[in-house]
């Protein structure tokens, strides 16, 4: 499966953005998905997953109560929400699909297929 990320710019501090994640090869719906940043000189940090059975989700700490992972199984894609951005945000954000079996994953190992990854510059 081929994933394609988009959406990322430069946003201020308690803006809003939507980033989102298409897919091409395969149908997302039989995967989990995960939304991941990495920023400079850090680890890359599962922020968002998504489980392939209905109702499982995780958020990190960082983001709960701001950010919301989504699918539209009909457009064959993956969204990030993201509200309330602060600097600390600013990231490349990776989307990632994880076949297997039914759970939601937050580890990176768990991803099989990646995007390329898109800029999130949250300014103060």
């Amino acid at each position: 499966v081929q994933l394609q990320a988009s959406g990322g710019g430069l946003v201020q501090a308690g803006g809003s953005q939507r980033l989102s994640c298409a897919a091409s090869g395969r149908t997302l719906s039989n995967y989990a998905m995960g939304w991941f940043r990495q920023a400079p000189g850090k680890e890359r940090e599962c922020v968002a997953a998504l489980g392939n059975s209905a109702g499982y989700t995780f958020y990190a700490d960082s983001v709960k109560g701001r950010f919301t992972i989504s699918r539209d199984n009909a457009k064959n894609a993956v969204y990030l929400q993201m509200n309330s951005l602060k600097p600390e945000d600013t990231a490349v954000y990776y989307c990632a699909a994880a076949p297997g079996p039914p759970g939601v994953y937050s580890r990176s190992y768990n991803y099989a297929y990646w995007g390329q990854g898109t800029q999130v510059t949250v300014s103060s």
